[in-house]
């Protein structure tokens, strides 16, 4: 099995971008726009998780870590939010724009040019977040594999990607890429996008059980994303470790 799940095409795509992490008019602008849903998904199923009753700071003392966290566009709200955040990224690229941006807003955050299974540390996590990176990685066995290593028993995994369907290339591909130019062209290739049913079966062999599966949809009129019962095209899915 292979052991590196780096992919050094894709970290070269997001390198040549990394400038226009924070420019919500920008190269990542669906992804500022996915941003909200995202992180309300993502702190509500935490305090219901770990049964939290902080109001002011609900992650307070959370440790989560951030997998392919770009220029920190989650890593920071996380932050804001009490958590305790490490943030990785393959590309040196983005790490240095998330370590600018962090010490500019003043957050403690501790970003690391690496991989999950490259990653030295001793702490286990509460969360580990993997959005929108699964689908960009080589070898998504071992990148789960290294995954559960990090996570503590009974933590949380949150996994957000696209659903490997006809309608996933007509809309991921096809819309957003070359008739909305919503991303630039070749941000995503097909052959990587992950069936839920898949991702649910290779976590289980690594003591990740799935809690809970959700689509999430583009409101057109609203100009929002929201959680929906589709998941045929984008998806998020909590899982915890046993």
């Amino acid at each position: 099995m292979k052991t590196n799940t780096i992919n050094k095409e894709e970290i070269e795509k997001f390198s040549k971008i990394s400038e226009e992490w924070w420019n919500p008019e920008g190269k990542f602008k669906p992804l500022h726009k996915f941003n909200p849903i995202r992180i309300s998904y993502i702190k509500n199923n935490i305090i219901k998780a770990l049964n939290i009753k902080n109001k002011k700071k609900p992650l307070e003392k959370v440790k989560i870590l951030d997998i392919g966290c770009g220029g920190g566009l989650l890593s920071e709200p996380m932050c804001r939010l009490g958590a305790d955040v490490v943030g990785v990224d393959a590309s040196d690229k983005n790490i240095k724009v998330a370590k600018l941006h962090a010490k500019k807003n003043n957050l403690k955050i501790k970003y690391f040019c690496t991989s999950p299974e490259s990653l030295k540390t001793k702490t286990k996590f509460d969360v580990i977040l993997n959005m929108e990176i699964i689908e960009h990685v080589d070898n998504i066995d071992t990148f789960l594999k290294a995954c559960s290593k990090l996570l503590k028993k009974n933590g949380i995994m949150f996994v957000a990607t696209i659903n490997k369907t006809l309608k996933s290339y007509l809309f991921a591909i096809v819309g957003a890429e070359y008739i909305l130019r919503w991303l630039p062209i070749g941000t995503h290739d097909w052959e990587k996008f992950v069936k839920p049913s898949d991702l649910i079966k290779i976590s289980e062999n690594y003591k990740l059980c799935l809690d809970k599966i959700d689509g999430v949809k583009f409101n057109i009129v609203k100009n929002e994303w929201n959680l929906s019962s589709d998941k045929s095209v984008n998806y998020i899915t909590q899982f915890k470790k046993n």
